[in-house]
């Protein structure tokens, strides 16, 4: 189970992207998107992000 991002929380800071151990995380049309291919399904985006949009689908 890969993590996707909610669009309508996104705030565009890039704390889940700076947390990737990865680099699994991009901006992309002023949000941050999730390469799920990429994710690892560690979480460490969903514990940084202030308001919540990472989440486990």
């Amino acid at each position: 189970m890969a993590y996707k991002i909610d669009k309508e929380k996104c705030i565009a800071c890039g704390a889940c992207a700076d947390a990737c151990p990865v680099g699994a995380i991009s901006e992309k049309d002023g949000v941050y998107v999730i390469d799920a291919d990429a994710c690892l399904d560690c979480g460490a985006c969903e514990g940084t992000c202030p308001v919540g949009a990472p989440e486990a689908e």
